[in-house]
Order: C-alpha cells, then sequence, then structure tokens
C-alpha cells in the first residue's frame, strides 16, 4: 500500500465523507459583465454533500491578467488550504471571487492547479456538450 505524502486530516477523522470530482462534459465560461475571465472544455465538477456542486476550471483556461492574488486563504479539513484572487473588471463586487488550493492535500490533488469561482460574483455558463 502507497504511504499518503500530505493526507487529509478529514478524511483521517471522518473516513466516510465522500467528496467526488469528475469531468465536466461540455463548456464552462466565467464572466465579469462582458469580460470572459475563463472558457474551458476541460472543467471538473466536485460533489460534497450538503453543498452545491463546484466547477473548476484548469489554470491553463483562466485568464490571470484579469485576476489580482488577494491576501485571504481559508481552510478545509479535506481539501487543505485556499488561496483566492480578486476579479478586477467586476471591481468591489468581484472581491475574493476566484478560489484554488494550490496545495491540495492527496486525496483531492485532481483539482490542484484549478480554480473555482463564487456563483454571486460572476456569471457562469456551463453548457453541456
Amino acid at each position: 500500500m502507497d504511504q499518503i505524502a500530505n493526507p487529509s486530516p478529514g478524511f483521517q477523522r471522518n473516513p466516510g465523507k465522500v467528496i467526488t470530482v469528475e469531468p465536466y462534459i461540455g463548456t464552462v465560461t466565467v464572466r465579469a459583465g462582458d469580460a470572459v475571465i475563463a472558457s474551458s472544455k476541460r472543467a471538473k465538477v466536485l460533489t460534497e454533500s450538503p453543498y452545491p456542486r463546484v466547477l473548476y476550471i484548469p489554470f491553463e483556461d483562466i485568464d490571470f491578467d484579469q485576476l489580482r492574488k488577494t491576501e485571504l486563504s481559508t481552510h478545509c479539513p479535506y481539501k487543505g488550504d485556499a488561496s483566492y484572487w480578486s476579479v478586477l473588471p467586476a471591481a468591489e463586487a468581484g472581491k475574493d471571487a476566484m478560489w484554488a488550493y494550490e496545495q491540495p492535500f492527496d486525496e483531492m490533488i485532481e483539482i490542484r492547479d484549478h480554480g473555482a469561482f463564487y456563483p454571486n460574483k460572476v456569471t457562469i455558463e456551463a453548457k453541456p456538450a
């Protein structure tokens, strides 16, 4: 059995917790007003009850020129430490609108190098294929 280098304390305490990450079959586009912040056909869907599903977009498909990293950081015992970015075209409404787990726990490695956006701060369009 392989040893986990960066295990999630949440899963260790609660082994029955289920978080799934699957490919989103279709295109996800994120906009702030008319500005396209991200567009991807390689997004992933993270499902974690009781929360709404979250679409994670690969960093390569996000326009980081329209984002600014902020000082905010939060911790999830299942995923790890989240970093945040503000969406510049959205001004104050876009503050801390995107988050990412840059060094997630091993169990959530599938969302590494992916960002997610708050739907109340930007427009997220998910069009199935």
